[in-house]
């Protein structure tokens, strides 16, 4: 399949989402499905994340895609319905479970689905051409720890993508979302600004491009030299 054809193809049908379970006390999966939302703000914000998030893909062309925190599946599944050679991971044996069912519904192949933590990746069994980590390291206690691993992966080119504060935070509560949180989303324990994220993801990699869909800070880069 050509790489037009491979952006222009797209999903059939919706997911199964977690709706903001927990796991181990952590929030897990995504809380609503705002892939399938009905709000026209919502798709036009949506619709500019995958513009930007599908660019970098392009850009790279990959011969095989890492989805690390895949969550219930939708990248994994979009890229596997466009052709790729693509596989998923995620910490959450709950929506792992929902990724592959989710595959299963869609005709794809369960097995591209596993239970990893991102702090236990490793260079034999996790490297492939791009990685792409997108809403997962907000979530974490330990995001350098994390940004570790990835680089010491391997991989050719990483995509990452955290929420860009206060912005995201004034969105919520633009549309009267977790006001005693003042804004933040349940389960996100790391806010970062445009510079501050990019401050941190260059002490492990070089970044190539900076998109920023709102209200996301985006980043393709490339792995440092372990000194």
């Amino acid at each position: 399949m050509n790489l037009m054809n491979r952006q222009q193809s797209g999903h059939s049908g919706e997911l199964s989402i977690s709706k903001g379970q927990s796991e181990h006390g952590v929030v897990v999966g995504n809380t609503y499905d705002k892939y399938s939302a009905r709000n026209p703000i919502v798709r036009l914000i949506m619709r500019g994340f995958e513009r930007a998030l599908q660019g970098l893909v392009a850009n790279c062309a990959p011969k095989s895609i890492h989805e690390v925190g895949c969550g219930e599946g939708y990248w994994t599944l979009l890229w596997a319905e466009q052709g790729f050679d693509v596989r998923g991971s995620d910490f959450s044996d709950m929506v792992v479970s929902m990724a592959r069912s989710n595959a299963s519904a869609r005709g794809l192949n369960q097995n591209m689905f596993r239970c990893r933590s991102v702090y236990d990746l490793n260079p034999i069994e996790d490297c492939s051409d791009l990685l792409v980590c997108c809403e997962v390291l907000e979530h974490l206690e330990h995001p350098s720890e994390a940004l570790e691993v990835l680089r010491a992966v391997g991989a050719r080119r990483v995509i990452l993508s955290v929420p860009r504060e206060p912005l995201w935070s004034f969105m919520n509560m633009a549309r009267g979302k977790y006001w005693s949180d003042f804004g933040n989303t349940p389960g996100h324990i790391q806010r970062w600004s445009q510079e501050t994220f990019l401050s941190l993801v260059g002490q492990y990699f070089h970044i190539r491009e900076v998109r920023a869909p709102l209200p996301w800070t985006m980043v393709l880069a490339e792995p440092r030299e372990i000194m």
